[in-house]
């Protein structure tokens, strides 16, 4: 389905019944990577999954990629599906839409999982994606990124973005827009994480008033796929469900 709203065309997908639940994927992804994650909706959940701007089926890609901006697009998909509050799963880029979220409207967002997401992008993670190109992924990713963003120019848009994120600002939450996070919070890193050390997460931790902290052992960027994946659906839905708080 499409939605028309602030100057973009948003393409979503819902599954499944129950108390809405907003997947916001990372760079270069897609709303449908939610399903390499969970087999099926979690029971009791109403998955709502878009592709967030420029990516995929959405409209609207810019020079630069805004996190504050895809946050006022996700309130809008929400205002259109009649959603005034929602529990959310954002994954790295995902994940710093959904700190946001959380903090432009706090009410609006009971719970979240942020996945792979600093306040601010640290240095190291500055230098690879300003070396960020197409040409560094083997022949057989490229292909994938490629059917996956098909559109003339999207994919190089996208990448021209990363590099982009390394020289500006955002995200760049101080410790006091974290504080007015509202919701229920389960930070969760990897920690052999090659972008964001887990020390950001501890900072996460500590300036966010209701949150807990997951770290991975062994895990890497985004440690929720493959066999990471089984753990990550029993821990995050039993979190959402309340039974963690």
């Amino acid at each position: 389905m499409l939605l028309d709203a602030n100057g973009m065309l948003m393409y979503y997908q819902t599954h499944g019944t129950g108390e809405p639940l907003l997947w916001l994927h990372g760079s270069l992804g897609l709303g449908a990577d939610w399903q390499h994650v969970f087999t099926a909706a979690p029971a009791g959940f109403r998955v709502v999954a878009p592709d967030l701007r420029g990516h995929g089926r959405s409209t609207g890609a810019r020079p630069t990629y805004s996190f504050r901006q895809a946050a006022l697009d996700a309130f809008a998909l929400l205002d259109h599906l009649r959603i005034d509050r929602a529990k959310v799963i954002g994954l790295s880029g995902g994940g710093i839409t959904a700190l946001h979220m959380a903090t432009i409207s706090p009410e609006r967002i009971e719970a979240m999982v942020v996945v792979s997401a600093p306040a601010a992008f640290p240095e190291q993670a500055r230098a690879t994606q300003r070396a960020y190109r197409e040409t560094m992924l083997p022949d057989e990713e490229r292909d994938r990124l490629r059917a996956r963003h098909p559109r003339a120019g999207q994919l190089e848009t996208l990448f021209a973005q990363v590099r982009a994120m390394a020289d500006g600002n955002d995200p760049d939450f101080t410790r006091d827009r974290l504080a007015a996070i509202a919701a229920d919070t389960l930070i969760v890193f990897g920690d052999r994480d090659p972008l964001y050390p887990v020390r950001l997460a501890i900072d996460l931790r500590e300036a966010i008033p209701r949150s807990w902290l997951w770290v991975v052992p062994n895990g890497g960027h985004g440690p929720v796929f493959g066999r990471e994946a089984p753990l990550f659906v029993e821990t995050a839905t039993a979190f959402l469900g309340g039974a963690y708080r």
